[in-house]
């Protein structure tokens, strides 16, 4: 194994993370308790955020930046003595659904500024098998002038970070680490083994990591999908797919998803990659690609169901007033990209109804520049239809009389996610 390790571990070299979103920032502060770190961003106003102590994520506290060695920059000349780079940005789709490699080229850009010499860069983004080699690789050989492997060590580690979540975080899961050959692949393990306490698993390969990131947000896609198309046909039958999955979970064996909205950037977005790979190799997915298609079309599903019983109670839908609860796209974070209750409201609005979106971690301008409506100040019923769309904490202890509060007598609680389905005996309802 290379010396690389040892000079991170006696602060004779640094370790840079480039793009500090959900995904980089703890990788950043986690290694900057045991090295030097370069945190490097290309937002300056996020930069200088951090510089405070403030996450813009909004998922760490000033705690957590408290007893690290880390230099917070968006100055590429920062990055000049790093040896070891962890690229940590976004790979989202574009509106055809096919991988936008934008963010990910652009850092692998600065990083091939700056490569030297025995520098090892690993990956973290999740893309389709192959990327980091075939995509990667060679926009850091033309701008550093060096070749790879003989030069210079590539290497990718999935990113498991999952926002919100306080339970499952970068230092208890297992992490997949991988190298170009046997001596990165080591070097690359050791410097994770530092930061993971639950241990790693070493894959083969580069390509057996990136294959791995992708399936599990397939399979969960895939998964949910079922679920979703489920609750279409329980819909039909006029039975609960709630009542219906608590019935079928009491088998050892069966797989405890649920429906829902699938938004964000992990699994609304991941199978597109696997998808659009498996297209360049003549093979069309299509299971994925029909998991995907149910997905993204359940807030239009939502929205339908939910203006069709405003009008079983005698309302026009150009007339009716409808509350949205919720706008990012899971339970308890601020996160609104992709947020699938964009889709619902987009929908809502095309039949003429009045729209109100509340969401206690949403940012209004946010919303506005990506969705070009906005957030209600507050909540001025009565309403002809109730959504509740992400589970927030705060909407967890709303009671039946709550809801009658803010509803027309014959108005309907439209409850995603099953929360309120045993608390409300009187009120119109309907989940998925």
């Amino acid at each position: 194994m290379s010396g690389l390790f040892e000079r991170l571990k006696k602060k004779e070299a640094k370790l840079a993370v480039i793009g500090l979103g959900y995904v980089g920032l703890p990788i950043a502060l986690a290694f900057a308790r045991k090295l030097k770190v370069v945190g490097f961003d290309i937002n300056q106003q996020r930069v200088d955020m951090m510089r405070r102590g403030e996450d813009p994520s909004d998922e760490l506290s000033k705690e957590d930046f408290e007893g690290t060695d880390i230099l917070f920059t968006a100055n590429i000349d920062d990055l000049k003595d790093v040896e070891f780079f962890i690229v940590a940005v976004p790979t989202p789709i574009d509106e055809q659904n096919i991988p936008d490699l934008k963010p990910l080229l652009g850092a692998t850009r600065t990083v091939g500024q700056v490569l030297k010499k025995g520098d090892h860069v690993v990956y973290e983004s999740t893309v389709y098998p192959g990327c980091t080699e075939e995509d990667c690789v060679p926009l850091l050989e033309k701008l550093s002038g060096l070749k790879f492997i003989t030069d210079f060590k590539v290497g990718y580690s999935p990113e498991r970070i999952n926002p919100g979540d306080k339970q499952h975080t970068l230092e208890n899961i297992v992490k997949v680490t991988s190298g170009c050959d046997a001596e990165s692949a080591e070097t690359v393990a050791k410097v994770y083994e530092l930061v993971v306490k639950a241990g790693i698993h070493r894959a083969p390969s580069i390509k057996v990591a990136e294959a791995a990131k992708i399936i599990e947000n397939t399979q969960r896609d895939v998964n949910i999908a079922l679920t979703n198309e489920l609750s279409i046909i329980f819909n039909r039958m006029g039975i609960n797919t709630y009542d219906v999955l608590e019935a079928a979970g009491t088998k050892w064996n069966f797989l405890k998803f649920k429906p829902g909205l699938v938004g964000g950037h992990c699994i609304g977005v991941d199978p597109y990659y696997l998808v659009y790979k498996a297209k360049q190799l003549g093979y069309h997915a299509q299971i994925i690609d029909s998991g995907r298609f149910v997905n993204d079309s359940m807030g239009g599903y939502v929205a339908k169901q939910t203006v069709k019983r405003v009008i079983a109670a005698g309302t026009n839908p150009a007339d009716a007033r409808i509350l949205v609860m919720g706008a990012t796209f899971k339970e308890d974070v601020t996160d609104i990209r992709n947020s699938k209750v964009a889709d619902v409201v987009k929908e809502l609005i095309s039949f003429s109804c009045h729209v109100d979106v509340t969401d206690p971690h949403a940012d209004n301008d946010q919303v506005k520049h990506e969705y070009g409506y906005e957030l209600a100040a507050d909540i001025q019923g009565p309403y002809d239809a109730i959504i509740v769309a992400v589970n927030h904490n705060q909407y967890a202890g709303h009671e039946e009389t709550w809801f009658k509060q803010h509803l027309k007598p014959k108005g309907i609680l439209v409850d995603l996610k099953g929360t309120y389905r045993n608390r409300v005996n009187s009120l119109a309802y309907w989940s998925l």
